[in-house]
């Protein structure tokens, strides 16, 4: 573990000595941060680039703001790029953000629900989770139609914006090419 440590924060220069390398400082953006338009969404945006083209989703941060806060962390750390769309049910759901590719695993931390009064339309954007409601972690759900059943019983994180055609393409074990925040 100490050699693995020793390899992430030095280098050696040409004479064989370690010298420190110090990561540039980013900071962490929270739902606070997010400027809010009049219909609750953010100005920010989240791309995910698929094999059909883009997605992008604004975020609800007064809605969800810890769910909000934990996405916009994990598509930083990239933990969605490369991912695939495990579950995708045409007139219902796509649903991605398990790393196994099974819909049984996660980032390993679980998240409150934030239930909400936003209705699932169609682009809605979601946290999946087991049947414990505090179980969602890094898998989300983007509603292919209008589901009234599972408003208020899901975290409402998002809408989409852009690429409401490419919803209609995306199949089971498509990648999230890459997946970004756009502040």
């Amino acid at each position: 573990m100490a050699s693995l440590l020793s390899s992430l924060t030095s280098c050696f220069n040409k004479e064989n000595k370690t010298e420190e390398v110090v990561a540039p400082q980013t900071s962490a953006v929270t739902a606070e941060d997010l400027k809010v338009g009049d219909d609750g969404l953010s100005e920010a945006k989240i791309i995910i680039k698929t094999v059909h083209g883009n997605i992008a989703f604004k975020l609800y941060p007064k809605k969800a703001p810890n769910t909000v806060t934990r996405i916009i962390e994990l598509t930083q750390q990239g933990f969605y790029d490369g991912i695939i769309f495990h579950r995708v049910i045409p007139n219902f759901v796509i649903q991605g953000g398990d790393p196994t590719g099974t819909g049984t695993s996660g980032s390993g931390k679980n998240l409150k629900a934030e239930f909400n009064d936003i209705q699932h339309i169609k682009g809605t954007v979601a946290m999946a989770r087991a049947q414990d409601v505090d179980s969602a972690d890094s898998q989300f759900y983007i509603a292919l139609t209008t589901l009234p059943h599972l408003d208020k019983s899901y975290t409402v994180f998002g809408q989409v914006v852009e690429g409401m055609e490419i919803l209609e393409k995306i199949v089971q074990g498509d990648k999230i090419i890459t997946m970004t925040f756009q502040p």
